[in-house]
């Protein structure tokens, strides 16, 4: 079967095509309307006090954190993540209805970087792995294309004779 799709039978040996009588380029084509110059996009009030708001939570999260964690130990940490993943669920809506500014966004990214910066001593690794997930999950919200390798290992303790568990 022939999957060339040309018909060796149907070849075509016409003459040349006389435009000696055809005029070209006398029109010439025509131009397209300019697009209209954008107004610049002033937010609403409500919008900028909501981003100031953000701002203000935002800067002052890892000092909270820290706070909670001299005030009520490894559980005011989880009890913090709590709270932190209720303002990420905020600024995620801010950001899906397109009001977020990016200072707003800078923030939030800096606030990220200075809570794994906190010499927290979290012996439960369930919690430090919570405050990961939270950090992680505002930040795949605001940059998903970067990887970020700055979050603390975790620590599990392992029995003295850990091989007694192997197969081997």
């Amino acid at each position: 079967m022939d999957f060339t799709a040309k018909n060796a039978e149907h070849v075509d040996f016409g003459g040349e095509v006389d435009y000696s009588g055809h005029q070209w380029f006398q029109e010439p084509p025509p131009r397209p309307e300019p697009q209209p110059v954008a107004e610049p996009y002033i937010p609403e009030q409500s919008v900028i006090m909501q981003n100031e708001a953000f701002g203000f939570a935002l800067g002052a999260a890892p000092n909270v954190l820290y706070g909670r964690y001299k005030q009520y130990g490894q559980l005011g940490v989880l009890a913090w993540c709590s709270e932190f993943g209720e303002l990420i669920d905020s600024l995620k809506e801010l950001g899906f209805r397109g009001n977020m500014f990016v200072t707003t966004r800078t923030q939030a990214l800096r606030t990220c970087e200075e809570i794994l910066k906190l010499k927290l001593d979290i012996e439960m690794q369930i919690i430090l792995m919570y405050l990961s997930s939270q950090v992680a999950r505002l930040r795949r919200f605001l940059d998903g294309e970067r990887q970020w390798d700055d979050y603390p290992a975790p620590k599990f303790p392992l029995p003295l004779d850990y091989r007694q568990f192997s197969s081997s």
